[in-house]
């Protein structure tokens, strides 16, 4: 299995393509004044240090926003993303990597609020510490699939889903997709986003096609993001890339991905041959 805990890959390819299309949904949330409720399943600490022990084992960031951090020539949507993460880091280094949640707070606005939910206690103890005490914002240590039938729908009809749990189990796979089915039975034009590993394992292979499926019931259809950027190990295994699932996208995010996601894919790549792809469907 993957074992993706957060702080061990933070800031790294997949980190990269899942903030900038988070960045990218909340923006066109903000376009309406109404307020919209973000719930995150899998919240983890919110921040990352880049220079504790779990970040350098493999010093995964060098090859994601090291790559980005400092570049004046970066496309719009990327340089927005990276000065998400600047925010982050008011000293001027790139010393922390904000986690989903770090973004999301970034972009709320007062109207705006912050449902998060993590399982593992010293995670949500550092989260709760930083947001608990915030207006607008929950902190929960609880399961995050079982949160989603009391989160769904929101009161202001608005709101965003971000599934991202660490695929630890093969049993992560079956209930991803039982969480987008729950989702979209009880919020049929919400948003919701899920993040997949690209792996060589069947259930990570079967995912995608899986989830576009379960996708009928969304009102405007879905989109695929597949960023293919890293070789494996000599048995061929190891993180080679990452896709973002996305139900109900806004209409401005194909277009947007579309021009970026090759762009991704050849600063990001770690191999002789990187990949994207781009699909969508439904509506």
């Amino acid at each position: 299995m993957l074992a993706y805990r957060h702080a061990f890959h933070a800031g790294n390819h997949a980190d990269v393509l899942k903030h900038v299309v988070l960045a990218l949904v909340l923006r066109h949330m903000n376009a309406k004044n109404k307020g919209w409720r973000y719930v995150d399943s899998h919240a983890g600490a919110g921040g990352y240090s880049l220079h504790s022990a779990y970040a350098n084992k493999r010093a995964e960031h060098a090859d994601g926003i090291g790559r980005l951090w400092g570049r004046a020539d970066l496309p719009p949507a990327v340089a927005d993303y990276v000065e998400l993460v600047r925010g982050f880091n008011p000293g001027g280094t790139l010393d922390q990597y904000p986690g989903s949640p770090a973004i999301a707070h970034a972009l709320r606005r007062p109207q705006d609020e912050l449902h998060l939910h993590e399982l593992h206690p010293t995670d949500h103890k550092i989260l709760a510490s930083w947001l608990a005490d915030e207006r607008g914002v929950q902190v929960s240590m609880d399961d995050g699939f079982a949160a989603i039938a009391r989160e769904l729908p929101p009161p202001t009809r608005r709101g965003v889903l971000l599934i991202d749990p660490p695929y630890e189990l093969r049993a992560d796979y079956a209930k991803v997709l039982a969480g987008l089915r729950d989702a979209l039975a009880r919020f049929a034009d919400g948003v919701v986003i899920v993040w997949l590993p690209q792996l060589q394992l069947l259930e990570a292979a079967r995912l995608p096609q899986r989830l576009k499926a379960a996708a009928a019931p969304a009102k405007k259809g879905w989109l695929l993001a597949r960023l293919s950027v890293a070789r494996g190990d000599a048995r061929g295994f190891g993180l080679l890339g990452s896709s973002v699932f996305v139900a109900n996208p806004p209409h401005t995010l194909a277009p947007l991905l579309r021009e970026l996601l090759p762009w991704l894919a050849a600063e990001l790549s770690q191999c002789e041959r990187p990949q994207w792809a781009l699909e969508t469907g439904g509506g």
